[in-house]
């Protein structure tokens, strides 16, 4: 049975983790401000660019770019990983990584039995886990999120894009967890290369009867590594956000453990210390009824 100055320890030992997470839960709240933030502020240029885009799209143009090149011999697939480069936000590194082996061994497998697969990690959990993995690895961004700029997707972009053109790589994914809610995160699965010209259409299409200058086809030739660059931060931004409402949801749980452990272990010390006292004051009637009778 534990003692009271062991109890005692484990009271002190458990406060100080609840001050410990209760600040992470703070610091994690404040950095889903900033990332919530950094969302909003690239949607005015996302949903601009969409609005160009679907009106290039919803004309007739007779134009080959080579996103646009849908190879029939799939022998390369580049799959880009985006994971976080710290614990201590639930389920959120197991998921992603679960979906991304899951994708890699069972679907794109299936849907392409000869090819070979590559990964491409973003964040410290994704690269230490691919490292362990038979895929070879095209490049490692493991530390990303420590301070998110759009340098990273200046980084990244031309390996994936110059691999593509070049025919290291003739399909492109990404997977990365989608910002749905304070509670919800939602893994998505985006196909990146070759472009569906549909999907650059996305859900605008432009109202206007814009006039190109010096044609539609060098515009739209200048706006698709733009457009490829923007989902690549999107979701970039999606999972930062992500992470941070997981981490504060992983702290809010792991604090509300630990208070309900330390009035657990509280009640525990109360009975204890009661047995103590109720022990010591039999010891003492039991010694004052042996005086008496002697």
């Amino acid at each position: 049975m534990a003692t009271l100055r062991d109890i005692r320890q484990r009271i002190v030992a458990v406060k100080s983790t609840v001050k410990i997470t209760s600040a992470m839960k703070m610091v994690a709240a404040a950095k889903l401000r900033r990332a919530q933030d950094a969302i909003i502020a690239a949607r005015p240029y996302a949903n601009k660019l969409a609005e160009v885009l679907g009106n290039l799209a919803s004309a007739e143009i007779d134009f080959a770019h080579p996103f646009f090149d849908k190879r029939e011999d799939v022998n390369n697939v580049l799959v880009i990983v985006v994971s976080s480069d710290r614990g201590l936000c639930g389920a959120f590194n197991s998921n992603i990584l679960k979906a991304a082996t899951v994708h890699i061994d069972k679907t794109l497998k299936a849907e392409y039995p000869k090819a070979k697969f590559h990964v491409l990690p973003i964040g410290r959990r994704a690269a230490t886990f691919f490292n362990r993995r038979n895929n070879p690895i095209a490049a490692s961004f493991p530390d990303v999120f420590g301070k998110l700029d759009f340098t990273t997707i200046l980084q990244v972009a031309p390996i994936v894009t110059e691999g593509f053109i070049n025919g290291s790589y003739d399909r492109v994914h990404v997977i990365f967890n989608e910002f749905k809610s304070m509670i919800k995160q939602e893994i998505r699965i985006n196909p990146l290369l070759p472009v569906e010209p549909s999907a650059t259409v996305g859900q605008k299409r432009a109202s206007t009867d814009y006039i190109y200058e010096p044609s539609r086809g060098e515009i739209l030739e200048n706006l698709l590594p733009r457009y490829l660059n923007l989902q690549l931060w999107r979701a970039l931004l999606d999972s930062n956000a992500a992470e941070q409402a997981a981490r504060m949801m992983a702290m809010e749980n792991a604090t509300t453990n630990a208070k309900d452990l330390i009035n657990s272990l509280q009640l525990e010390y109360n009975k204890a210390r009661q047995a103590a006292i109720t022990k010591e004051m039999l010891e003492i009637v039991g010694g004052a009824e042996a005086l008496k009778s002697a």
